[in-house]
């Protein structure tokens, strides 16, 4: 066992020196990579084009086949991009970051938060999600990213040490219940990525996202009501290349308040709104629809 934690380390220091170092290299050069890569990656090897190509096509079936064809190939484009993105993100500094992540009405979350309300943030993959973890450099709050651990215990490892850079506490998703309930001494704001498939299926948390029946993750929902959190959704959209918008969006003050499912049904269309806005930054690559 102490063997295996050995050699653990020492591939995980490796990779950590490796990005490291390509984290140095200009964004031209790892944009560069990103686009040998995504022309490898959908017209060699073909990724997972055919679950892309039906998942895109019907989400928005009054869309013509070059238009879906045009999307996919964005969101290869884009997807690749995020890579270069995340691997720079080892080593940028934060002021560099600044001028490139805008985040807006972030004194709602902090006014909730002053009131004594834990604050509970949804959001999709859409953009470059990863980028969130720029966030505590712009907050005076706690802030905890919901996680769930990587089956690789050493790219686990390495994106802790990535999302943890400027501040952000990670907790794996089989604590946070714990975590929350009993943290009742300061307030804090917790990130949730809630549109990934539930391991437990609700016919009540089923809901018609991109003209598709979907179920959706409830767990967002049942914790924000035992809690009594505030709930916000975060809109992620593009504005250029490398650089990204992320505006904090009410969707609830106090989920007490809420009947059950509303809050689910208010994420749904917030996120739908979201993926309309820009189809090809979603994550098309999950096979959420089966059939």
């Amino acid at each position: 066992m102490k063997m295996k934690q050995t050699l653990q380390t020492v591939a995980y220091r490796s990779v950590y020196a490796v990005a490291y170092v390509l984290s140095l290299l200009p964004m031209t050069f790892l944009y560069t990579m990103a686009s040998v890569t995504c022309f490898f990656t959908y017209y060699i090897i073909g990724y997972r084009r055919t679950v892309v190509i039906q998942n895109i096509s019907r989400s928005f079936p009054d869309k013509r086949y070059g238009e879906i064809y045009a999307i996919v190939k964005k969101f290869y484009a884009c997807f690749a991009s995020y890579f270069a993105e995340i691997i720079k993100g080892v080593s940028v500094p934060a002021e560099i970051l600044d001028k490139k992540i805008r985040v807006e009405n972030l004194e709602l979350i902090d006014q909730y938060i002053d009131s004594g309300r834990n604050v509970i943030a949804c959001l999709g993959h859409c953009g470059n999600w990863e980028m969130l973890n720029f966030m505590p450099y712009k907050m005076r709050h706690d802030i905890y990213a919901v996680y769930k651990p990587l089956r690789s215990v050493i790219i686990n490892r390495f994106m802790i040490k990535l999302r943890s850079r400027f501040g952000m506490r990670l907790i794996p998703d089989s604590a946070v219940v714990r975590h929350m309930l009993t943290r009742r001494a300061s307030s804090a704001l917790y990130l949730f990525l809630a549109d990934q498939c539930p391991r437990i299926k609700e016919d009540k948390y089923k809901f018609e996202l991109l003209n598709q029946q979907t179920y959706v993750f409830s767990g967002v929902e049942k914790l924000a009501h035992i809690s009594g959190a505030a709930v916000v959704y975060l809109h992620i959209t593009q504005l250029s290349k490398g650089s990204y918008k992320i505006k904090c969006m009410p969707l609830c003050a106090d989920a007490k308040s809420m009947n059950d499912g509303e809050i689910t049904h208010k994420y749904i269309d917030l996120l739908t709104e979201n993926i309309k806005e820009e189809p090809y930054g979603w994550l098309w690559t999950h096979k959420r629809w089966k059939g």
